[in-house]
């Protein structure tokens, strides 16, 4: 249980971090060239919902990355898992 919550804390911390980060382009409007000289213009636009989704996203990567290292660990003895460590 100890690696699933280390996992998922590990994984929110970047969540929300990547979350600060992408407020930071939240408005920023930049423009493209295609090949036929038309240009595309469009604005960044961060969403609660979008950053909901970004630290949910974060949270199910964390929980799966964790997942087998702890399923490993806890079919370890303590006392060998000890040694090992």
């Amino acid at each position: 249980m100890a690696f699933m919550l280390e996992g998922l804390l590990l994984a929110v911390a970047g969540g929300a971090l990547g979350c600060v980060l992408s407020l930071l382009t939240n408005g920023l409007t930049t423009t493209s060239t295609t090949a036929s000289m038309s240009e595309i213009a469009f604005a960044f636009r961060v969403t609660p919902t979008d950053l909901g989704y970004g630290l949910l996203f974060s949270a199910t990567m964390g929980v799966l990355g964790s997942f087998l290292p702890a399923a490993r660990a806890a079919r370890l003895p303590i006392i060998s898992a000890l040694r090992q460590g």
